[in-house]
């Protein structure tokens, strides 16, 4: 369900002003000091509070929001042409060259990680800086031709199906082939390009790990738009227009975007894309209005920590560079009265004059629910211990049976065991030392293949709980739930509906947003019967 936000005769600053209010913070985490053996680095856990024994490659991507500044001549803009930033960018360019692996790779999380995420992240950003602020890049195309070679045979390989990474790296092949005008790395940049192509499911949306994930998905598009803007490429015009289409789906109706109902819990949306293609999708303007709504309400999604407000940062400040104009044109009323299941992303989207939802039927229920334009209800699935303090939790993506009956959904499962994953002292040395002394010479993936199945492809136990959801899909105001204990010696002794948790690992999951503040839903109340007839069946209504 799509709104427009007031009309604003300065509506694009908006952009600049989310954007431009985080300079000084990355201005904090650079170290500036030119006798400093460090200076241009922008891990401030590295080179100012020693907590760490190698530098995240990710946080050189600070060098573009700067270059972005020094660039833009904005009356509120007290960056413009600055020298001190300009020595900034260059000095975390350089920076990112020299503490870069041979192979041109540079480490994310770990030493000796080679991240592939971390490597075309940091590529795109020096590569752009350059490219925006028109500066001398000789001494730098040795570094972007290792790093960019090193992306297209190991990067584009990295386990796990991430489609903005794929995105992401054509996106920085194609910045070194405008640097260096070697046609071998627009060639490369194709051939990635055709690989990511291929993934795009009939639906628009790319694979994120196990499936589907809005979030994430307005990264593909914003890489894949920004590589549009710069080649002309008309392989992408219609993915991308399909893409933008799928994702208009997923914004809220107060401005807020995706959740823990896709495969990566993400709530992420880059507008630069949509903005950029505001001529060619007729939902790239209202989608990217709706956003823009979010900047007025203060509703979007918050994740400032160090390591991700840098991507938003740089995105804004480029989302106001290419605001689409005129607005009018395409700034048409987008709501709309629906009900649609995407089959193979396992997302119902329901709509209405005052209802709209997004129900997952890959993760069990898993759902949000908004009531003239609020949200009411976060259904994120139960989180639960037995007696014997087993925990155990339904938001899984598994093999879940749905059908629809009438108006009414019906969701069937079961609950699988929990287990945190927290370093110890020891456990963290053990891993520390096979980093350092093993996994150095080990192949490039091999790492993060071992941290993917620990900590977000995990296969998880499934538990003696069973559950059962019917939601009306008409009125959108309760949803019934059933639960069965499958095992005469299990005893529930903890049962909520959480409205916000997640349970495998992303680092870009787990924001503030207005889902924070609801309360969970504490099933105190019927643990007794539960597990004295070994099943119960109750509802949660929503005003």
């Amino acid at each position: 369900m799509i709104q427009k936000p007031m009309t604003d005769t300065r509506l694009k600053d908006l952009y600049f002003n989310e954007g431009i209010q985080y300079i000084p913070k990355l201005l904090e985490l650079a170290d500036r000091n030119r006798l400093s053996s460090t200076y241009g680095c922008f891990d401030r856990g590295f080179w100012h509070y020693r907590c760490s024994d190698f530098p995240s490659g990710m946080y050189q991507e600070s060098v573009l929001p700067l270059a972005l500044v020094f660039s833009l001549k904005h009356p509120a803009n007290p960056y413009y042409g600055n020298a001190r930033i300009q020595e900034t960018v260059m000095a975390g360019i350089d920076f990112a060259r020299h503490s870069s692996h041979p192979d041109g790779s540079c480490d994310d999380y770990f030493p000796f990680e080679r991240a592939a995420g971390a490597t075309a992240f940091s590529l795109y950003a020096c590569t752009e800086a350059l490219l925006v602020t028109k500066s001398d890049a000789a001494g730098f195309l040795d570094f972007f031709k290792r790093r960019a070679n090193y992306l297209a045979t190991e990067g584009i390989k990295e386990s796990g199906v991430l489609s903005n990474h794929k995105a992401l790296i054509v996106l920085g092949l194609y910045n070194v082939f405008l640097l260096t005008n070697d046609p071998a790395f627009k060639e490369k940049a194709e051939a990635c390009l055709a690989k990511l192509l291929a993934l795009q499911t009939e639906e628009g949306w790319f694979p994120e790990y196990e499936g589907c994930d809005p979030g994430y998905l307005t990264f593909t598009i914003d890489f894949l738009a920004k590589y549009y803007q710069k080649s002309s490429d008309p392989a992408v015009v219609e993915p991308l227009c399909r893409a933008i289409e799928f994702a208009s789906y997923f914004m809220h109706p107060d401005g807020s975007f995706g959740g823990e109902y896709g495969s990566r819990n993400t709530f992420h949306f880059m507008p630069h894309g949509f903005e950029i293609m505001g001529g060619l999708s007729p939902w790239a303007v209202p989608t990217a209005d709706a956003f823009l709504l979010s900047l007025q309400k203060k509703t979007r999604s918050c994740i400032d920590d160090d390591r991700i407000f840098i991507h938003y940062t740089y995105n804004f400040l480029q989302a106001h560079g290419d605001f689409f104009e005129p607005r009018e044109v395409r700034s048409k009323d987008g709501g709309r009265v629906l009900k649609k299941f995407f089959e193979q992303a396992g997302l119902y989207v329901v709509s209405d004059d005052k209802n709209y939802a997004v129900i997952s039927t890959r993760k069990g229920g898993t759902a949000k629910y908004f009531r003239n334009g609020t949200l009411k209800f976060s259904d994120c699935g139960f989180v639960g211990a037995t007696d014997k303090r087993q925990k155990f939790i339904s938001q899984v993506v598994a093999d879940w049976k749905h059908e629809v009956r009438g108006d009414t959904l019906v969701i069937e499962g079961g609950c699988y065991e929990h287990r945190d994953l927290v370093f110890k002292p020891g456990s963290f040395l053990l891993f520390r030392a096979f980093l350092v002394l093993i996994a150095r010479f080990l192949p490039a993936n091999f790492v993060r293949t071992l941290l993917q199945k620990k900590a977000i492809t995990k296969r998880l136990k499934r538990v003696p709980v069973s559950i059962r959801k019917e939601i009306p899909l008409r009125s959108l105001d309760k949803v019934k739930y059933s639960i069965r204990l499958t095992d005469d010696s299990v005893r529930v002794e903890d049962l909520w509906i959480g409205s916000d948790p997640t349970f495998i690992y992303i680092a870009t999951s787990q924001p503030f947003q207005q889902g924070n503040l609801l309360p969970w839903v504490s099933l105190g109340p019927v643990l007794r019967e539960l597990n004295e007839k070994r099943e119960v069946h109750f509802e949660h209504t929503f005003p």
